[in-house]
């Protein structure tokens, strides 16, 4: 079994061209164990569409960490996170910043090896190139605080901040850090991190350095926050989670540090526990169910419209505060294999109810389920969402001839392709912060927004509820 991630050129646009290119280029680059592979190209005579084939991985992270009953131990936690930061040594010593680090990208497979995946994201990176890079990458909830103030010159530093804030999530079960904009997001991290001195922003060139600033300073906290954490594994969150991002080290200093030469050390990965497959997605539709099942009962509808309920939860529920940190809608099926099948289905890559029921398994980028239950108030605002129609990745069977991947000359100019609705358009990535702006005047807007937002939706739920007992009557 493998995994296949599809893509789709739309009318062979040159920017999905060139993503693409530069995102094989990057992985003929990589071979390292904590790395995933990319083992072959294959294209269909029929759609004329490309995939990249790579070792197929049991597990994510995140779905692991999110299991009933799974708890890691400290020896575990270390093992864990020593394969990523070797995994991302290698990245950088070659020059590659991956610029997604989260848990449902670091994959597992059932003897326990973790591998960093989806490179869509990464690009290249020199300390004296010119060419600016986005500041618009990296998931919300992981992502640098250079990067939310718009800078365009940055550096292995901020797969760091992303190592930081999962290391720290591994031993507390949850994301520390979960904002739904990125003037939300901005504010968790001064809250928790503190603000920058003075001299920071001073100094600082970055675009949105004085849309940001606060006007009272925060006081950092970090340690007095986690203060349960082992020491030593403080003392790494809190040099990992710093503002300069100088400051935060570099992959090889982190493996160095005492919270992997300290008892107890890492353990083998063979004596890692075994589990079953278990993906982000699998923990995401736990808890949704969970929560209607429990909506339902206190309702006391009954069995029949929690099953109708569940019926409903075909595709995963998209609110915007998924798309807002940074998840896309991208997924990778998994499906055995058969050689009609590219004939039968055109190769779309969809699975039909038929495939579900059969046990094939789904996997994308979730919602931390730990604080999905939250947002469910805002769900009625689903056809609002920011539609992101990047590479699709699908499971697809290997038909159509084989491709010798190429060395293309990386991408100089660097953009990012979104395709959004005619209507209901709203904007999550990039700026969100006004020239001269105040962050808690727009925290507070941003609040008073999303309560109308719940407001409105519960009375047009009571108006429907009104017209269809009119109706039965």
């Amino acid at each position: 079994m493998v995994a296949m991630k599809k893509v789709r050129f739309v009318n062979m646009d040159p920017e999905s061209v060139r993503f693409m290119a530069r995102e094989i280029h990057i992985l003929r680059k990589l071979d390292h164990p904590n790395v995933m592979k990319l083992e072959c190209l294959v294209t269909s005579k029929l759609s004329g569409s490309l995939y990249l084939v790579f070792e197929y991985m049991e597990h994510d992270l995140s779905g692991l960490a999110l299991r009933p009953g799974v708890k890691f131990t400290e020896s575990q936690i270390k093992c864990y996170m020593k394969q990523l930061l070797s995994g991302l040594e290698h990245c950088h010593s070659r020059g590659i910043l991956h610029r997604d680090i989260k848990g449902s990208n670091l994959l597992v497979n059932n003897d326990g090896v973790l591998k960093i995946g989806d490179f869509g994201l990464a690009n290249f990176y020199h300390p004296e190139q010119d060419q600016p890079l986005t500041s618009r990458v990296v998931t919300l909830w992981y992502r640098a605080p250079e990067l939310l103030l718009g800078a365009t010159e940055y550096g292995p530093g901020i797969d760091l901040w992303s190592v930081g804030c999962i290391l720290t999530e591994l031993f507390l079960g949850k994301p520390i850090m979960p904002g739904r904009t990125e003037v939300e997001q901005m504010h968790k991290i001064f809250k928790l991190c503190g603000s920058p001195s003075d001299d920071y922003w001073k100094k600082t060139k970055l675009p949105l350095a004085t849309s940001f600033k606060p006007q009272q300073p925060y006081k950092r906290v970090l340690l007095e926050t986690f203060k349960n954490l082992p020491s030593s594994a403080l003392a790494l969150v809190d040099k990992l989670l710093c503002l300069e991002p100088e400051k935060r080290g570099t992959a090889s200093s982190t493996l160095s540090s005492k919270f992997f030469t300290m008892e107890p050390l890492p353990c083998d990965v063979s004596s890692l526990p075994k589990y079953p497959p278990s993906k982000e997605l699998d923990a995401k539709v736990r808890d949704e169910e969970a929560r209607r099942k429990k909506a339902e009962t206190v309702k006391g509808r009954g069995p029949e419209s929690v099953r109708r309920g569940s019926r409903d939860f075909k595709s995963t529920a998209i609110t915007p505060e998924f798309v807002a940190s940074g998840h896309s809608k991208d997924t990778i099926t998994t499906k055995r294999f058969n050689p009609q099948e590219d004939s039968r289905t055109g190769l779309r890559g969809e699975t039909g109810r038929g495939d579900r029921e059969k046990g094939f398994s789904h996997t994308n980028s979730m919602i931390h389920p730990s604080i999905a239950a939250t947002w469910s108030k805002n769900e009625s605002s689903r056809n609002n969402v920011v539609e992101l129609k990047a590479t699709r990745s699908s499971n697809v069977p290997m038909t159509g001839r084989y491709l010798s991947p190429s060395h293309k000359e990386d991408v100089a100019v660097e953009t990012t392709t979104t395709y959004v609705r005619k209507k209901n358009r709203m904007h999550c990535s990039g700026p969100l912060m006004p020239p001269g702006g105040n962050i808690e005047d727009i925290l507070k807007d941003h609040e008073r927004q999303i309560q109308e937002a719940v407001r409105k939706s519960r009375l047009e739920k009571s108006a429907t509820r009104k017209n269809n007992k009119t109706c039965a009557k």
